[in-house]
């Protein structure tokens, strides 16, 4: 009776998984992309192919949460002070952008298509909204975010989000059904929630999250970071902004929060199956009778739309100081449209601003492009790439051998490397920076190409026949992912990690390393060191306040890993307050 019950309910969901773990693999396999791969199983599945799903536009409103969850997390990485800065990239860049590409595009649905005037707005300015889905999760896969382009397309993406509310209030504005006076309010209502969330999120987050903290479940703070997280979606989306844009406040008002990264670890899951659901939405919504009827128009406004669009991007980018190279690698990430125009759309043919062919041509324009944007980012990837990213000169690992195999040669791996050498030890060093290998040949060093996380890499690079493995590469998950290939496939062989900051190091101590390191640790001990030199404080007491010190940090982590520390906080603790430490009393320089 339950089964039965329970079947009309979890068939939808099978038929999605089914889906969405057939298609995903096989187009990464063929060099397509897992975004690809959704966007073909949910056509397949959706009302114009099979009809498994009628409703589409019902999964696709709940599967914007993944989104949500997205902006949220991209939120927990900025602080207040970060996105302030921010503020110069988001409304110069931003606005220039978006003011081009909606100009340029407006000109072009009348001049091209004949469109009204209305009408061409309305749709050049849906198109101007790129995919948040599809840039930050390009962003994020090239491990671009943190990184100075990243952040203007984080950026223009925000600006992007802020203008769905003046849009939606110029489509009240030119509805011919009486709903222009509600302009104004409708601003008024978003700016009011603005503030409503900043207030709320400033003064009652923290004390909320360490009231959680203290239940010691944390099934009960995974409950806590999700209301938070719908909570502030659901208010934006009440006041007329988007539910992103909610959810990325709210991750911004909590970065700062000793509970960032066990918020961040509960809501991954979420993220991750629901941007995929998300895709899949995105392809149901695909109507092929509206393509086979009028494919002609889609397939020249496809083409027109990305190419005006590009041009803008590109010239702004220009414009802004942009490389060339960097200008087109942002032209082709935002060249197509995005789940925001959807909206725009919607509220304008509840308007009758315009009709309902007129929307279903311009959304099934923007879902096209959505689609066609991993194959052009394939193609980009091949086409644009930096003359010093190329292999002239650099030879790949292949056979190598030796006591130590060192896998990054940055700043910190030259100074452990040149200690190796020093005292005659075999080393084998690779790196995947070209620039950097050949950098490194000019001082008489040899490292290989290679990536080493990658399993295949590390066998050619000698990790079966060394006795010690140095991981000195500064990328965080980089490090987690090579330290469970050596142990699980090289477990002969000593590991030793450069970790980022004290939450790593216990993950790393958690993982089994032999030996961990914070990449900061002990230079600032020996600034701290040489303050007490300056002083007047003799080398024994030097020592003894560094022996001190590095015994107390050792205990410490010990207690942290094995979770004597207040659940919920043994994650975040990156810099604790130390036990005061016995006073040691300066020796005169010269004295005894």
């Amino acid at each position: 009776m339950a089964v039965g019950g329970l079947g009309p309910t979890i068939g939808p969901v099978v038929v999605l998984l089914g889906a969405a773990v057939i298609a995903v693999p096989l187009f990464r396999r063929l060099g397509l992309g897992s975004v690809l791969g959704y966007f073909a199983a949910g056509a397949l599945v959706g009302p114009s192919v099979l009809g498994l799903f009628t409703d589409p536009d019902t999964i696709l409103h709940f599967a914007e949460l993944g989104v949500v969850m997205f902006l949220f997390i991209i939120g927990l990485e900025l602080r207040p002070q970060k996105l302030w800065a921010l503020r110069a990239q988001i409304f110069g860049l931003g606005l220039a952008q978006v003011s081009l590409a909606i100009a340029l595009l407006s000109l072009a649905g009348a001049a091209v298509f004949a469109f009204p005037p209305v009408t061409a707005f309305i749709a050049g300015a849906g198109f101007v909204l790129s995919s948040t889905a599809v840039i930050m999760s390009t962003l994020q896969e090239r491990k671009e975010i943190a990184s100075p382009e990243g952040q203007k397309s984080v950026s223009i993406l925000l600006f992007e989000d802020l203008l769905i509310v003046p849009l939606l209030a110029v489509v009240a504005f030119l509805s011919p059904v009486g709903q222009g006076s509600g302009g104004l309010s409708a601003v008024a209502l978003a700016l009011a929630g603005l503030a409503a969330l900043l207030v709320t999120g400033y003064w009652l987050l923290g004390p909320f999250f360490a009231l959680l903290a203290r239940a010691r479940a944390r099934e009960v703070l995974s409950a806590g970071a999700l209301l938070v997280v719908l909570g502030a979606a659901l208010l934006m989306e009440a006041v007329g902004l988007s539910m992103a844009m909610g959810a990325f406040l709210a991750g911004v008002l909590l970065s700062g929060s000793s509970y960032r990264h066990q918020i961040e670890s509960d809501i991954e899951p979420f993220k991750g199956l629901l941007m995929g659901l998300f895709f899949l939405a995105v392809g149901m919504s695909l109507n092929l009778a509206v393509v086979a009827a009028e494919w002609p128009l889609l397939l020249a406004m496809l083409l027109v739309y990305v190419l005006v669009k590009a041009v803008a991007i590109y010239a702004t980018a220009r414009a802004f100081g942009g490389t060339n190279l960097a200008a087109l690698r942002r032209t082709v990430m935002f060249a197509q449209g995005g789940e925001f125009a959807f909206v725009l759309y919607t509220a304008a043919v509840a308007g009758e601003v315009i009709d309902g062919r007129e929307n279903a041509i311009f959304s099934t324009v923007v879902i096209l492009s959505m689609a066609i944007t991993p194959l052009i980012l394939i193609a980009a990837d091949r086409l644009l790439r930096d003359p010093g990213s190329t292999l002239d000169g650099v030879e790949p690992a292949s056979k190598l051998g030796g006591q130590v195999l060192v896998i990054g040669f940055g700043r910190f791996g030259q100074i452990a490397v040149q200690v190796l050498l020093a005292w005659g030890a075999q080393v084998s060093v690779i790196d995947n920076n070209p620039n950097r290998i050949r950098e490194a040949a000019r001082f008489g060093y040899k490292v290989y190409f290679g990536d080493g996380m990658r399993l295949d890499i590390l066998r050619s690079s000698g990790a079966a026949q060394a006795q010690v493995i140095l991981i000195c590469v500064d990328d965080r998950h980089a490090v987690n992912s090579i330290v469970e290939q050596v142990q699980h496939e090289f477990p002969n062989a000593a590991v030793l990690a450069r970790s980022y900051d004290r939450g790593h190091s216990m993950e790393l101590i958690r993982a089994g390393v032999d030996y961990e390191i914070r990449e900061t640790a002990e230079s600032a001990l020996l600034m701290g060191a040489e303050g007490l030199r300056r002083l007047g404080w003799d080398e024994a007491a030097v020592a003894k306040a560094l022996d001190d010190i590095r015994r107390r940090d050792v205990q410490r982590l010990a207690e942290q890993v094995q979770g004597d520390i207040m659940s919920g906080r043994d994650k975040m603790l990156t810099a604790p307050v130390p036990e005061p430490l016995t006073p040691v009393p300066p020796v005169p320089k010269g004295g005894s």
